[in-house]
């Protein structure tokens, strides 16, 4: 008999494979994030901009409206993207992205920078939750969810390996056409135009989109829908409240330390610059390679505790570089870089699963962005009044434990059951090992510990599909 694709054989217990339709999202989804991310002009564009006659004030300036810009378009940009559809909301940020890449060709000014970065937040926050929730939505559709984590985390490693190899081709470019940087960025968001249009349309997600458009002249009131919505489901759900607070350490200590605090911590330790792009491109493989195999964590603890864990170890490798040497200083960036590798695609998973039914979840992904996003912007503030002290040590020690702090009250909240999940049907991606029911304890959820019972977890098919021995999405390790 023939046997339907993505669905194990009878009695095998082989996991399903992704059917033809997840295989063609996931492949355009992983050429869509490489494509898009691709920034030719990142190594380069501070220098590119004094050499077109900027001062340092109007390049930070820039940089300072650029972040303002990002927070307050990300919940309309959001908004968006649940009444149009994820699908139309990409295709029209990779419209964006690639016209603001031109923006420095065509005015190589303050005018023309100012203008390419404020489209670059417009174009980064249309796709910033849009992208995630097309792909949960499209593998979920598809019967294929437990697929999920391992596309989220590959094409955040086929994106930073990319990187790796085009950056240093950039001065050579240079060296041949000036505004080459921002002509291939451009060509790069064309190309994931390209993607984006190739991708399949999601009949549930897209009809309530059409829908959302026939309303006319009542949009506007949708929007407002849709906003008052995604709060609500944010006040009145402490699960998905703190998952989006536990993902706050992840992407500050990560964003901090890889963006910020990368160069000084190098410079403290007499690691000269010449050798920066050396390390910033150790630390890139080491991430790539761990987004692209989060099944390496053991399902010993489910993945609620992994974050939580990465978190902590992020924090220590912060605090261990004020004891170590150079080298030692080089390991640690790697290990921390690694840790932020594992941590993202697992959070982000943790949060998709945590939103409920119907919710509006690029909004809802909109708003975990701004979290993140306004906690970052005051650490920032908070490194540069301890770097201009000269307090680098007490800043990385400081770092630690006030994220062993924020994480500690979490586990009581988590341990003490004054909250759970309220177990809608793509909480449970990711089980314990051994974790069925009676043997041990329950399986364990991917969004965390919360609730003990699988009862709620939809038909008996998708339960099976969600046994340990059947969700290729987490691997025990050696």
């Amino acid at each position: 008999m023939r046997v339907r694709p993505g669905r194990p054989r009878p009695g095998t217990g082989a996991s399903p494979g992704p059917t033809d339709t997840a295989r063609r999202i996931i492949r355009l989804n992983y050429g869509f994030q490489l494509l898009f991310n691709l920034l030719w002009w990142m190594p380069v564009f501070y220098a590119y901009q004094k050499a077109a006659g900027l001062s340092d004030g109007q390049i930070f300036g820039i940089q300072s409206i650029y972040y303002v810009a990002f927070c307050l378009l990300e919940i309309p940009t959001g908004l968006i993207a649940d009444r149009i559809g994820t699908r139309n909301c990409l295709r029209a940020g990779a419209v964006v992205m690639t016209a603001a890449n031109l923006a420095p060709v065509v005015s190589a000014s303050y005018t023309g920078f100012l203008l390419h970065f404020l489209a670059i937040a417009a174009g980064r926050s249309l796709t910033s939750g849009a992208a995630s929730a097309y792909l949960y939505d499209g593998l979920r559709a598809q019967g294929c969810d437990e697929h999920y984590l391992r596309a989220e985390g590959t094409a955040r490693a086929l994106g930073l390996t990319a990187k790796v190899v085009c950056w240093p081709l950039v001065g050579p470019l240079m060296a041949l056409a000036h505004p080459a940087p921002y002509l291939l960025s451009a060509a790069s968001a064309a190309g994931s135009l390209v993607c984006a249009v190739l991708l399949p349309r999601l009949a549930g997600a897209e009809a309530g989109a059409d829908t959302g458009r026939s309303d006319g002249g009542r949009r506007g009131g949708a929007f407002l829908r849709d906003a008052g919505t995604a709060l609500r489901c944010v006040a009145s759900s402490p699960w998905l409240a703190l998952v989006m607070v536990q993902g706050v350490a992840v992407f500050t200590l990560s964003r901090i330390c890889q963006v910020n605090l990368f160069q000084p911590i190098l410079l403290d330790h007499g690691i000269g610059e010449a050798s920066h792009g050396g390390v910033l491109a150790a630390m890139t493989v080491a991430e790539a390679v761990a987004s692209a195999r989060p099944q390496w964590l053991s399902r010993r603890l489910p993945p609620v505790a992994w974050v939580s864990v990465l978190s902590l170890a992020l924090a220590a490798a912060l605090a261990a570089m004020t004891l170590g040497g150079p080298w030692t200083v080089v390991v640690l960036l790697c290990l921390f870089a690694a840790a932020t590798g594992f941590a993202f695609p697992v959070q982000r998973k943790l949060v998709n699963d945590a939103v409920p039914a119907h919710a509006p979840r690029a909004t809802l992904l909109s708003v975990e962005s701004i979290v993140d996003r306004a906690v970052c912007a005051l650490a920032a503030i908070a490194a540069g009044a301890y770097l201009s002290a000269g307090r680098l040590d007490a800043l990385l020690w400081h770092s630690a434990l006030a994220t062993a702090v924020l994480l500690g009250a979490f586990q009581l909240l988590l341990r003490s059951g004054v909250v759970s999940h309220g177990g809608q049907d793509g909480d449970r991606a990711v089980p314990r090992a051994g974790g069925r029911k009676g043997a041990g304890g329950p399986a364990s959820a991917e969004a965390g510990d919360g609730a003990p019972d699988l009862s709620d977890a939809g038909d008996a098919a998708r339960r099976e599909a969600l046994e340990p021995n059947r969700a290729p999405g987490y691997h025990e390790t050696t």
